[in-house]
């Protein structure tokens, strides 16, 4: 069972939301789109469902060319981010309702619902109606009515996002065994760097509706192919300091400089981009190997174990996710720290040249 997206697009008012993509899902797998408000998504969910048709390309289904089927003949579930219950039904009802509209037998219906309910640890609350249940019991009534079907393909639009954070991290550890008991292909939509993580399998990063890399997320995630999915597989984004390699140096924009080992050792002369992400910041040298630079502290945001600071250096916006909690003053100069080790090197263009050496150890 595979879904197969061939050279797919889709514009509104000539704007285009889906530029060509190609993606292959294969039975038995997670998912994950992960991009920003707006890189497209919820358009591509919507064009894998058959709710909107491509403006070009093919979507096939086992090779089955279904770019024109009805979403209702597709065997297609999808949950949204506000979930939906019928609230003067219970549990039960709720999620039988799409085999009674299939035409099953009770029988039928009452073994599925027995099923899915205990895999989705919602049998005790079968009598009770939705508005009875907490949050996260309401959604996985909504996740139990899409799985019961039975449905080869389960599309998942940010499902937690309106879930406060212990709901949300309940969930999260919930639904790769969920995915896992159901054999179905799950296709998962996140603007969250770490449910992606959290969740595994493979991961397509969009920016501005195009895929920019599909693959195994811990690879997408520690070799992005360019600075785009580095920015994108970053919470917050990546930062960037422009740097150039002369003979056996990389030479940082304070002037720091690191003899060029490993593939760097090979690499031309010239200018580049390096790149780190936020929590690679340091405001205490804690390798004898890391770059000190002096930037500006704007704001900073305390989370109680952990401190975001938002600096300026020489214009660059950086920022830094800092362990414990400091005594910091907005407008201070202030000195922070980059071990190499967490640098990648991206050519001008953005593509990738190297990654983190410690990406390569991982």
């Amino acid at each position: 069972m595979t879904l197969e997206l061939r050279g797919v697009t889709k514009s509104v008012a000539g704007m285009a939301h889906i530029h060509p993509t190609d993606l292959r899902l294969e039975r038995g797998t997670m998912n994950v789109l992960l991009g920003p408000t707006g890189s497209g998504k919820t358009s591509l969910m919507r064009l894998m469902a058959g709710l909107d048709r491509p403006g070009a390309g093919r979507i096939l289904w086992d090779g089955a060319d279904v770019t024109g089927m009805r979403v209702q003949d597709r065997g297609v579930a999808m949950v949204y981010q506000q979930f939906i219950n019928y609230p003067s039904m219970s549990v039960f009802d709720n999620i039988a309702s799409p085999l009674r509209l299939m035409g099953k037998s009770q029988a039928e219906i009452a073994r599925a619902v027995a099923e899915t309910a205990e895999m989705l640890r919602l049998t005790p609350m079968l009598g009770r109606k939705p508005l009875e249940l907490s949050g996260g019991q309401q959604q996985r009534c909504a996740l139990a009515r899409a799985l019961v079907k039975g449905a080869g393909l389960v599309l998942l639009d940010e499902p937690l996002a309106n879930l406060d954070y212990k709901l949300r991290e309940e969930l999260r550890a919930e639904i790769p065994r969920i995915f896992a008991a159901s054999g179905s292909i799950f296709v998962y939509a996140t603007t969250e760097p770490e449910e992606a993580l959290l969740l595994g399998g493979n991961t397509a990063t969009l920016w501005e509706g195009r895929v920019t890399q599909f693959g195994p997320t811990p690879q997408v995630y520690r070799q992005p192919v360019d600075a785009t999915t580095a920015r994108v597989f970053s919470d917050p984004p990546m930062n960037f300091l422009s740097i150039a390699k002369l003979g056996g140096r990389l030479v940082f924009g304070d002037g720091q400089a690191v003899p060029a080992r490993g593939a760097l050792a090979d690499l031309a002369d010239g200018r580049y981009l390096a790149g780190f992400r936020p929590n690679h910041l340091e405001i205490g040298r804690h390798s004898g190997d890391a770059m000190e630079f002096t930037a500006r502290l704007g704001e900073f945001e305390l989370t109680g174990s952990e401190t975001f600071i938002h600096l300026d250096h020489h214009g660059a916006r950086w920022v830094g996710l800092i362990h414990g909690v400091h005594p910091l003053t907005p407008g201070q100069p202030i000195r922070v720290y980059l071990d190499p080790a967490h640098v990648y090197v991206f050519a001008p263009d953005g593509r990738l040249v190297a990654p983190a050496p410690y990406a390569l150890a991982a």
